[in-house]
């Protein structure tokens, strides 16, 4: 069932589609470009630069793993692994990510390992045997219908990248989401952790309480918290729901600000309208974008479905 969610304060109400349930997009592949921080003119005139990318203050499950990441990544460095993974090493490996609903951690994948006793007393390296582990399981699925991806800080199964545009066809649509919703998020994954006051200076607008209610309900921001300033206002940030929607591995795979700049100067669209487009998802030949798709005409100040 789709669901309009109508926001005052945008004139030019374009509307996105959103679908948490859906499956059709290879994490590694995604174009960061789906997402998009605002380069924007505020209404006073004054051009407001985009910072540099902060993480939130908490980030769940991907902070916690933050170390185990780092030792997976240190050990690329290091000699090939002369120790082949065991069939049931990677066997194991590949029913916990297939029956879990989330992304699966290096940190749980190297816990299921270590407590079955699957991690040869020879290996002095753990995480370059867990890298082998998932290559071997990436090899194994290679021209497969889904493939083993790695988003969101963790492991999951996703359709194959060239089948997702003939299942996007005979799917159900996902829910479809306002321009300004789209804006009020890319705010928010760039200027994190902030709050609804500083997301209007930025949009020039005010930001209705229904924009951030429908971000809320798609667990695409949350609380991170409240800024020491009279009144006590509440901090927003991004989830790692935010990350396994888009297909990013962390906040650090967002564009950069040269690439939004460069695509903002090239629109012949106000720059705040050019926002939701760099949101829109720009699938690459074979490959289609999970989660937000932005349409082209849309009536404004249309009524909210059902």
């Amino acid at each position: 069932m789709n669901e309009t969610v109508q926001s005052p304060d945008d004139d030019n109400a374009i509307p996105a589609e959103l679908s948490p349930e859906s499956h059709f997009l290879t994490g590694q592949e995604t174009s960061v470009h789906q997402v998009a921080g605002p380069v924007e003119e505020n209404t006073s005139g004054q051009t407001l630069s985009l910072p540099q990318i902060s993480s939130p203050e908490s980030s769940g499950t991907v902070d916690e793993d933050a170390a185990v990441i780092a030792a997976l990544t240190q050990s690329e460095s290091r000699q090939p692994l002369s120790i082949t993974p065991s069939d049931e090493a990677v066997r194991l490996v590949e029913a916990m990510i297939f029956a879990s609903t989330d992304p699966v951690s290096a940190r749980a994948i190297l816990g299921l390992l270590e407590g079955q006793g699957l991690v040869p007393d020879a290996v002095d390296d753990i995480g370059a045997y867990v890298r082998a582990v998932l290559a071997t399981l990436v090899a194994r699925y290679a021209g497969r219908g889904v493939v083993p991806v790695e988003v969101a800080g963790g492991w999951q199964f996703r359709t194959a990248s060239d089948l997702a545009p003939r299942l996007t066809r005979v799917m159900p649509k996902p829910r479809r989401l306002q321009r300004a919703t789209m804006e009020t998020l890319a705010i928010i994954a760039y200027h994190q952790p902030c709050t609804r006051a500083e997301i209007e200076e930025i949009r020039g607008v005010s930001v209705n309480q229904n924009t951030l209610d429908t971000l809320i309900e798609e667990s695409l921001i949350a609380p991170r918290g409240r800024k020491e300033v009279p009144g006590r206002p509440v901090l927003w940030g991004t989830t790692p729901d935010f990350l396994r929607h888009f297909g990013l591995k962390s906040l650090n795979d967002l564009p950069r600000r040269e690439e939004l700049m460069s695509d903002t100067l090239t629109s012949p669209r106000h720059p705040l309208d050019n926002t939701a487009d760099l949101l829109a998802p720009r699938p690459a030949p074979a490959e289609e974008a999970e989660g937000v798709i932005v349409e082209e005409e849309a009536a404004p100040d249309s009524p909210e479905e059902n």
